[in-house]
């Protein structure tokens, strides 16, 4: 009995001793950010099929788990490039991106962990200046930026994308020009718009007049068709019904009928 407790304390020792040493190795937790991936390099090597999801997992202290971070990542890169006429620009980049998450066994094995560096950047690079080639500096300064954002993204989107990173956003922060080149540029852009400016009064003004006219000529018309409806006979009968109502005031006045010039009654006020 005395040797079997001795036995059980040796191994409790041992194990001891074990946690010890391996257990940094040995227990390991993922946040809910992170997923793993096993490398088992005394019998498979890594394991594709498997992919260990945030939690406590404990493996044997021979394997390895290289953990990946999958929440969206940023990254800020400037470059020069040139534009389509030989060029230099100076352009800043902004690139949102995060690992595909069931897909990191194989982004491990392509890239190991060093992907950013050695996949993400080279890729946006090689995009940029070739998608830059495209273009005269002042259609990516002004007038054709987004189309060039998107055009960027489409390209170094799907090459990331058939590596297993996922581009969510590309955002060119800045476009430095040489100061000369870039004082042209804006001051054509400022000659564009008082241009525009000059055209929007024009067209306003324009508008206005014909706005006039049309009034006008409905005026016009509009009086024509009166004046032709007011016969002598209606003038008669309507100035009839207004010295009726005027009789029937309290006031004192005279009425002669058919005195004026036209037949019409002729109202003389006998309160002065």
């Amino acid at each position: 009995m005395k040797g079997k407790y001795s036995n059980l304390i040796i191994i409790g020792v041992i194990g001891v001793i074990i946690l010890i040493l391996f257990g940094g190795s040995m227990f390991i937790k993922l946040e809910a950010t992170e997923r793993g991936v096993m490398f088992r390099q005394f019998t498979s090597g890594l394991d594709t099929s498997q992919v260990y999801q945030p939690g406590f997992h404990i493996i044997a202290p021979w394997n390895d788990m290289y953990i990946f971070n999958v929440a969206e990542q940023k990254i800020e890169e400037p470059m020069d490039v040139l534009d389509r006429n030989g060029l230099s620009i100076n352009i800043d980049v902004t690139i949102r991106f995060y690992p595909v998450y069931n897909r990191v066994p194989y982004l491990y094995q392509a890239f190991k962990l060093d992907y950013v560096s050695v996949l993400v950047v080279p890729e946006v690079r090689s995009a940029v200046r070739q998608i830059a080639g495209r273009y005269s500096a002042e259609e990516i300064y002004s007038t054709k930026r987004s189309e060039v954002e998107q055009k960027i993204i489409d390209e170094a989107g799907k090459k990331l994308r058939d590596n297993n990173i996922e581009m969510k956003a590309l955002l060119i922060r800045s476009i430095n020009l040489p100061p000369d080149i870039r004082q042209a540029i804006e001051s054509k852009l400022k000659q564009e718009q008082e241009a525009l400016a000059y055209k929007f009064r024009l067209d306003k003004e324009n508008s206005e007049a014909e706005r006039k006219r049309i009034a006008a000529e409905g005026e016009a018309r509009a009086n024509k068709i009166i004046n032709s409806s007011l016969t002598d006979e209606l003038l008669k009968m309507r100035g009839i019904e207004a010295t009726l109502k005027l009789g029937e005031s309290p006031n004192s006045k005279v009425v002669i009928v058919g005195g004026g010039k036209s037949g019409l009654p002729i109202i003389l006020n006998t309160d002065k």
